[in-house]
């Protein structure tokens, strides 16, 4: 395969240890590296630590690039914010050099102080060796591996030592205002995590709704606890989470897109170009071949579509065609249904895919297994597989 294998590189122990690791394979398997670097900009030292990290990539062979993180940077919630800008930084250079997999370097302590965070009470997800990014849109078709997550930190340090290979130790670390450095302080050892492992059957309900919501954002756990009970129950309802509607009749439940979460959140018109495809409410990828064109929710337009465009509608529930991308064309005020006039590609049922390790391999993101030839992105499903007991979904 010609395309990089992508894979970060902090200049830390951990990322060096891979990078050193990786390459190897790499040229056993006839693959390129391309070592990315985000510069955060939070240390006066960042510069200096990108040039350390170009010089190590490119004295092992890998290609390297920088990643900057730019503008104001917020008062709290600073890590948090600093893990997003880093994925999404790191997902649109891997999709801009052709990557479908970016390597990241988390290792067994990593597991152990994320177990250790959340026993505490922060909700913070468990590390997968093998997951979507969770970038959205710029993760779409873009998995993480993490191949040393059955490792221990200082092994991996001796490893550096042996090959005379050095590393950055961030002060960061050490900052004890921040939860990973505190977990880190206390060194927990590595344990079978049985909440987590409770929790990864509520990770397919999660899915659904992040998914059909179109949003990068995950259900809070108690409301996601909430919503599981309610589907035990068998009683009929409608919920509202993350963007999404989940409706119950009789045992069967449909999710898809809530057209007043649009309403809500703001989505503005997108002024479409010609041959550059956009990614419309995190949902579909539309691309126009004419010019003046401007894409809006059908929400409030539906009675001015053509009986042909509302027929087209039919096969969705009710309740979700409002959420559907219809076309306004300068001077025009008659909408058309974005999925009749312009190439319209569902990104939901991929990225369910990948959430629901569907995708196993890096084929898998060539040819996904759920790609409709037409655009759906909702779901029907039954209660037990949407609360996460099992696995049914179908979509339609």
């Amino acid at each position: 395969m010609d395309a990089p294998v992508a894979l970060a590189l902090s200049g830390g122990g951990d990322s060096v240890a891979l990078l050193a690791l990786f390459v190897d394979w790499a040229g056993v398997n006839g693959r390129r590296v391309l070592a990315l670097t985000v510069d955060h900009g939070l240390s006066p030292d960042s510069g200096e630590w990108s040039r350390r990290c170009e010089t190590q990539a490119r004295s092992l062979g890998a290609d390297w690039r920088e990643l900057r993180w730019i503008g104001d940077k917020p008062a709290t919630g600073l890590p948090a914010a600093a893990r997003n800008a880093r994925h999404a930084l790191l997902a649109d250079a891997a999709r801009e050099a052709g990557a479908r997999v970016v390597l990241l370097g988390h290792t067994l302590d990593d597991v152990a102080e994320s177990d250790l965070i959340r026993s505490e009470g922060t909700s913070i997800g468990r590390l997968r060796e093998w997951g979507p990014s969770p970038a959205w849109p710029e993760g779409r078709g873009l998995m993480l591996l993490r191949p040393l997550l059955g490792e221990r930190r200082e092994a991996l340090r001796d490893l550096l030592r042996a090959r005379r290979l050095d590393w950055i130790e961030d002060p960061a670390n050490l900052d004890l205002r921040f939860a990973r450095s505190r977990a880190r302080k206390r060194r927990p050892v590595p344990t079978a995590d049985r909440a987590a492992d409770a929790a990864s059957r509520g990770r397919r309900l999660a899915a659904l709704l992040t998914c059909a919501g179109g949003s990068a954002r995950t259900p809070r756990g108690d409301r996601l606890a909430s919503l599981r009970s309610r589907l035990s129950e068998g009683r009929d309802f409608d919920a509202v989470l993350c963007g999404a509607r989940l409706s119950m009749r009789d045992g069967a439940v449909v999710v898809h897109r809530e057209p007043g979460e649009q309403r809500r959140e703001g989505l503005a018109p997108v002024r479409l170009r010609p041959g550059l495809p956009i990614v419309w409410d995190g949902r579909y990828e539309i691309s126009v071949e004419e010019p003046e064109l401007t894409v809006v929710p059908a929400q409030g337009r539906l009675n001015r579509l053509s009986p042909s465009d509302r027929a087209a509608l039919a096969a969705l529930p009710p309740a979700a065609r409002g959420a559907e991308p219809v076309l306004i064309r300068d001077g025009d005020p008659r909408p058309v249904l974005a999925r009749t006039a312009a190439t319209v590609r569902s990104l939901v049922e991929a990225r369910l895919a990948a959430a629901l390790d569907a995708t196993s391999q890096e084929a898998d993101l060539i040819r996904p297994r759920m790609a409709p030839d037409r655009p759906t992105a909702y779901f029907e499903t039954d209660a037990a597989a949407a609360a996460g007991d099992r696995l049914t979904e179908r979509t339609e």
